[in-house]
């Protein structure tokens, strides 16, 4: 049997991990400023994570939602504490397009409506409704174009307005910041306009949250600083430092009943011990503030560098727009500076490390950038 082939693949296998560094089985050593797409939140190998882990697995590794799990409530609470958002109740899931396809069922059930607001360059996941309210057809098969999803420009509140006249919009889906679009930042001001729009005209407002939250903006979630209440909030990468895991903050307004939403993986035991590991190292070592500081200070002096034709982002979720293809930078990154990078599309170079990097590191890459850069 072989691999389904569906995954350019760097010519790098790492073998071993620690904080922002990963080492390949030749033995080389790279500064990670990719963080396994953002999943990566609080450093690779974390030791206070894997004691946690580990003590979970000797005890009891998974079993259904069927019975009681006080580590679920537990994580729950953790989470109102540490992201503000006490008010809120937690569904617990396995990935972000299973969070945003939870959101978006839920916003149809709540208003008996089907069709849904994304936006341009948005992406959603790759499942049924969720790739359906993402703005890339390659990846949308027939039977995904079944639901009704209509694309608008980020930051027009008067298209929304417009088409949400017409009464029959179930669900707002917008990202805190969006990611493969290249990191576009949505405005305060078109944030709060989407809040006021949603409620007047009965709709719900999903805030997908999936790469920009977990404190990746320099705030728990990167809606927060428009000072806004979304219906439903979904997570998913930083969650759980690479264990898969998931999650839907819902809004009081909206009423449980038993077997409206359900799913066999979400929330075990392994997964919630690796989630609460998460909340606790980032409380205790500040990173969400860590990001804040030190994604000032990269995007400051990465504005600096001649060459890149724009800088945007915020914390550190960073997006390095050139003129040009940057897969020549990203491969010399990686092979003659032993740095890793993401990519959107193919001019933007997105850093998404993980939220314990340092100043230090920041300079290190600034300079390695720079002699890439220049040569």
């Amino acid at each position: 049997m072989k691999l389904f082939d569906v995954y350019p693949l760097m010519n790098v296998t790492p073998q071993k991990a620690e904080d922002c560094y990963v080492w390949d089985d030749q033995g080389n050593k790279y500064l990670d400023l990719y963080g396994g797409h953002a999943v990566i939140s609080i450093g690779h190998s974390h030791p206070h994570y894997i004691r946690q882990i580990t003590r979970q697995l000797n005890n009891i590794g998974f079993y259904s939602n069927s019975v009681q799990n006080p580590l679920q409530l537990k994580l729950a609470n953790k989470l109102g504490e540490v992201s503000g958002m006490t008010d809120y109740d937690l569904f617990l899931c396995n990935s972000g397009a299973e969070a945003n396809e939870n959101a978006l069922k839920l916003a149809s059930f709540h208003t008996g409506k089907k069709r849904v607001i994304a936006f341009k360059k948005a992406f959603h996941g790759r499942t049924s409704a969720a790739v359906a309210a993402t703005d890339n057809p390659s990846i949308q098969a027939e039977i995904n174009k079944g639901h009704e999803v209509t694309f608008l420009n980020l930051n027009d509140s008067a298209s929304v307005e417009n088409e949400l006249k017409k009464g029959d919009v179930c669900a707002v889906i917008v990202e805190g910041i969006q990611g493969i679009g290249g990191i576009k930042i949505p405005e305060n001001s078109f944030l709060q306009d989407l809040e006021k729009l949603c409620r007047q005209y009965a709709c719900v407002l999903i805030l997908d949250e999936i790469q920009s939250g977990y404190g990746r903006s320099g705030s728990f979630f990167a809606f927060q600083d428009a000072g806004i209440k979304p219906h439903l909030i979904t997570m998913a990468k930083g969650m759980g430092n690479g264990f898969p895991i998931g999650g839907l903050l819902i809004s009081p307004e909206f009423k449980p009943s038993h077997g409206l939403l359900g799913t066999t993986f979400g929330g075990n035991y392994l997964a919630c011990a690796a989630a609460l590991a998460v909340l606790e190292v980032i409380e205790e070592q500040r990173l969400v503030e860590n990001a804040r500081q030190t994604g000032r200070f990269l995007i400051e002096e990465l504005n600096q560098i001649a060459g890149i034709e724009e800088v945007r982002g915020r914390g550190l979720m960073i997006g390095l727009q050139f003129d040009h293809s940057v897969a020549d930078i990203r491969r010399r990154l990686v092979t003659e500076k032993k740095i890793f990078t993401g990519v959107s599309s193919t001019n933007i170079i997105r850093l998404l490390p993980p939220l314990t990097m340092t100043i230090p590191m920041a300079q290190h890459f600034i300079g390695s950038l720079k002699e890439v850069l220049q040569t």
